[in-house]
């Protein structure tokens, strides 16, 4: 397929409004856009004022009505229990309409907000859409999350309903969340006036009497009912997703109805590749706006088979399990996070376990949701014999900025890159004092302003702190807060976020280069570098290595190799001088590694427990092992 990618990315850049008209045709809309896009209105602009439609229509009821309802929608799969269940068009349509039945008999109508905090169950998904069907905003948080965090959701976005499960299933344990979530409740100052709760067999939870009802057999009573799709606007919230924000207080990004549908459902064909029918699995959690985007609303508007998949790379219940799921259920397209793969290539570094599983229909893996750095790419291209594809997005932008795009015909591939900027995206690299820099140079990557259909308009009851943090510091231009440069074929490089550049004796140096250099060590499964204080330059880079299985050699000189690498490659000015082997790296539950927690032990300066964190055990470890080499690390 030759690739088109730049003609198209002309043409939008000659006439957006054209472009995204073009691109909304394929919406089914109950009143059509008075305009393409306002300038004038909110913080930057809208995009598709005067519009009314509804998202779960588009994800459902239109397959249905053309004839589709008894084709695959949803695959379950659970790692955890081994249950596996397909679900139609017409099926999901009908789990939908209970559910949404109710909401609505509990009191919640259009833009009321409810909470979801749930584990990875397809009735998950059917609750986020039941909320769109009815025009409820939906927020969901990721199950398992700590109650003050949970609490100050709850209040933000005064939420009048929860919905929940009685407990979550994780590699040898199961974490209860009806007691997380009576906590959240009791401390919120905003209380939810209803609780229902999914009782799974393995731990079944108190209800609290008036307050909670039990999800099934609510649902149950409502099997037959018949709930129209509610006309919103295209401007009207679809969802809330919060991030942590630096003031402690969570940032709530707005997603809207008509936008987000217009460019999600663009991005399924030509960046994906995908068609109707295909199989699509984004092995994520809804709990991130990677599944909010690509398990739940991209590939049921674009009438792609989605994937929802209980369990974890590694250990439900070996490094195999990816394999087996794309061979079981013929995927075309894998998406994850590049932590998922070097978890992977940690336990099966030779490729066992994949050449156990055929998988004749596997067509590219996706990556996001961090750097991925070259050595993992190339590993995996090695061991699957398919494109992959790194590519770059935000919480806040909803769908990528930057890809190499399957649909369009692919680009040629640069490691580390994760390639041109898409359609709606005019990126630009800055100086600190706002100044374009030339090809080649670290900088801060903005996009130029209005930001395309799908990224958020706003924050949820705070534009002034949205303007604050996104658009003050540069004019005209979208901060991303990320770093990198554009070399001299536009291609993009992002080397790390913008607080994890290091001044190292006035040097700007990128921590994602020297995680490069470290992730080429024969024995080094993955890594990451912080900056620490140091009374002569500053800062000085100090990396962390976690060496793969099975390696015997003694840690001391591996380490000794490591810092000979860098040196090599980068040169003195780096100054790194300093590695550490340590038996994991700290993470969130989706995957991006803690390094400005890891700074602060380093610093000796008082920290906090991530609330987003997958183990707080490891952060002890890291702690331990910085005392050991004589970092003034302080308990948090």
């Amino acid at each position: 397929m030759q690739n088109c990618y730049h003609q198209v990315y002309a043409a939008w850049k000659r006439d957006p409004e054209a472009f995204w008209r073009d691109a909304a045709a394929d919406i089914d809309w109950f009143k059509p856009p008075e305009r393409i896009f306002s300038p004038d209105a909110s913080v930057y602009g809208r995009w598709f004022e005067g519009a009314e439609t509804n998202s779960c229509h588009n994800c459902l009821d239109r397959h249905v009505t053309a004839g589709r309802g008894g084709e695959t929608a949803i695959i379950f799969d659970s790692a955890m229990t081994g249950e596996k269940r397909r679900f139609t068009y017409g099926e999901a349509l009908g789990e939908v309409k209970a559910i949404a039945a109710t909401l609505v008999d509990l009191g919640i109508g259009r833009g009321d907000r409810v909470i979801l905090y749930m584990p990875m169950v397809p009735q998950a998904v059917f609750s986020m859409l039941a909320c769109a069907r009815i025009g409820a905003v939906h927020s969901v948080v990721f199950g398992g999350f700590a109650t003050s965090e949970l609490a100050a959701r709850i209040d933000d976005c005064a939420a009048k309903l929860v919905i929940t499960a009685s407990c979550g299933l994780e590699p040898g344990r199961i974490v209860a969340y009806k007691p997380l979530v009576d906590q959240a409740i009791e401390i919120a100052r905003s209380k939810p006036e209803h609780c229902l709760v999914l009782q799974r067999p393995e731990l079944r939870a108190d209800l609290v009497s008036g307050r909670d009802q039990d999800f099934e057999a609510a649902v149950a009573q409502h099997r037959d009912a018949e709930v129209a799709c509610v006309s919103v606007k295209a401007t009207d919230p679809l969802y809330i997703l919060y991030t942590s924000g630096t003031t402690g207080q969570p940032k709530g990004v707005v997603r809207d109805n008509g936008g987000h549908m217009v460019a999600l459902n663009w991005s399924m064909r030509n960046i994906y590749g995908l068609k109707p029918g295909e199989v699509f699995w984004t092995a994520s959690d809804i709990g991130w706006v990677v599944g909010h985007s690509y398990i739940v609303y991209a590939p049921l508007i674009a009438g792609v088979t989605t994937l929802i998949f209980e369990g974890k790379p590694v250990g439900t219940p070996d490094a195999g399990t990816f394999w087996r799921i794309v061979s079981e259920y013929h995927v075309r397209v894998l998406f994850t996070a590049p932590t998922a793969f070097r978890a992977i290539r940690r336990e099966d570094g030779d490729g066992e376990l994949i050449r156990k599983y055929p998988m004749p229909d596997f067509r590219a893996l996706f990556l996001a949701g961090e750097r991925a750095d070259p050595e993992t790419l190339k590993w995996a291209e090695r061991m699957l014999g398919v494109p992959v594809i790194d590519h770059w997005w935000q919480t806040e932008t909803g769908w990528p900025i930057a890809a190499n795009p399957l649909g369009l015909g692919a680009l040629p591939v640069k490691h580390g890159s994760p390639t041109l900027p898409m359609p709606g995206y005019e990126i630009t690299v800055l100086d600190d004092a706002g100044h374009p820099i030339e090809a080649g140079t670290l900088g801060n990557i903005v996009v130029k302003l209005p930001l395309p259909p799908g990224c958020l308009p706003t924050l949820w009851n705070a534009d002034d702190r949205f303007r604050s943090a996104y658009l003050d510091e540069f004019p005209g231009y979208y901060k991303t807060a990320d770093a990198g440069y554009v070399d001299g074929d536009g291609y993009l490089f992002i080397m790390s976020r913008t607080d994890d550049i290091i001044n190292c004796a006035g040097h700007r140096l990128s921590t994602g280069a020297m995680e490069e250099v470290c992730a080429r060590h024969p024995d080094v499964a993955e890594c990451a570098v912080i900056g620490v204080n140091d009374v002569l330059k500053g800062q000085a880079p100090c990396g962390f290595l976690v060496l793969k299985r099975h390696v015997s050699r003694e840690t001391a000189v591996i380490e000794s190799e490591v810092v000979a690498m860098i040196r090599e490659s980068i040169g003195p000015v780096a100054a790194f001088k300093t590695a550490i082997t340590v038996n994991r790296l700290p993470k969130t539950r989706s995957g991006k590694i803690l390094r400005g927690t890891m700074q602060k032990i380093a610093d000796g300066i008082p920290w906090k427990m991530p609330a987003t964190i997958d183990d707080p055990a490891i952060l002890e470890e890291i702690a331990e092992a910085l005392r050991k080499r004589g970092f003034g690390s302080l308990p948090m």
